[in-house]
């Protein structure tokens, strides 16, 4: 299996769609799907279940070969990467993955850092919706931003970059969407949709599993992007509790109304990495957000 097999693979099976990873790979959805099916024949399996036009899944075959190629690729990547590196004159990367978006009110932790450590080099990307722990786990991020509480053994909890208020997303022409303001109480009126196999105090966090007074959040959809969710926002299928600084960028959608949830209080996002690889760029990056001090929104 050539390299860029292995990228398309790998692509494919974080993504669980291959229009998703054509997107992202900058190939056609076609040329995808003739990659994904001459592995599969030279392999004498298949890789991926395609029974649901929603959403394909892995085989089994598909998960042991995924586990068995990350580390491979992964090393692959990091060779090339630190000769790319010392060509710049770097010395050594951080790589952040971040759950909110990266809104300009962070900007001043990465300038920061970059100008207290020139020498080196710091990537900050989105981090996937699919069990983003496991990607930390893995060792394809140093540092996790995401919203608390994070109760993992493995894993430290650094400082809090942002607290953020709540907002809900509705359909333009959904019930709600003229309101003023919508109490968590109603929430338990209509479908909801999260990742899968989040942590449940984790998943908590963001949208309990009751109201105050006790009814079910009930999760109607498992949802694995942000264009996804969005998507059911606007076909009114769900109703979903953001983080208002999305609205900086999903601003646009005419299809979206924004309403704020004030019972739902603020959301606090904070550093996370694993407890076994802390270093000293881990170490900076928490020393530069400790230093600058929280953000509200």
């Amino acid at each position: 299996m050539e390299v860029r097999d292995i990228e398309i693979f790998l692509t494919v099976a974080e993504e669980l769609h291959f229009g998703r990873a054509a997107v992202r790979l900058h190939l056609t959805q076609a040329r995808i799907s003739q990659v994904i099916g001459r592995q599969e024949r030279k392999l004498g399996g298949l890789l991926f279940d395609r029974s649901n036009r929603r959403q394909i899944r892995l085989t089994p075959l598909g998960r042991q070969l995924r586990t068995d190629l990350l580390p491979v690729y992964a090393n692959l990547r990091h060779s090339l990467e630190r000769a790319r590196m010392t060509a710049r004159g770097k010395t050594a990367r951080l790589r952040v993955g971040m759950m909110p978006f990266n809104v300009i009110e962070l900007h001043h932790f990465w300038k920061t850092f970059q100008a207290r450590h020139p020498q080196w080099e710091l990537q900050v990307r989105r981090a996937p919706y699919v069990d983003p722990f496991a990607r930390l786990r893995e060792g394809d991020m140093d540092v996790f931003i995401t919203w608390l509480p994070v109760d993992e053994p493995d894993l430290t909890v650094g400082p809090v970059l942002f607290h953020d208020r709540r907002v809900l997303a509705v359909s333009a022409v959904h019930e709600l969407a003229d309101r003023p303001v919508v109490p968590v109480e109603a929430l338990a009126d209509f479908g909801h949709a999260m990742a899968p196999d989040m942590p449940d105090s984790w998943e908590d966090g963001y949208l309990s599993f009751y109201t105050p007074r006790g009814k079910v959040l009930e999760r109607v959809e498992q949802v694995t992007n942000a264009d996804e969710l969005i998507h059911l926002v606007i076909t009114g299928e769900i109703v979903h509790p953001f983080p208002s600084h999305v609205t900086r960028y999903w601003s646009t959608l005419s299809h979206v109304r924004f309403v704020p949830l004030p019972d739902m209080g603020t959301l606090p996002f904070a550093l996370v990495w694993r407890r076994d690889a802390e270093n000293d760029l881990v170490r900076a990056l928490a020393q530069t957000v400790r230093d600058l001090g929280t953000v509200r929104f």
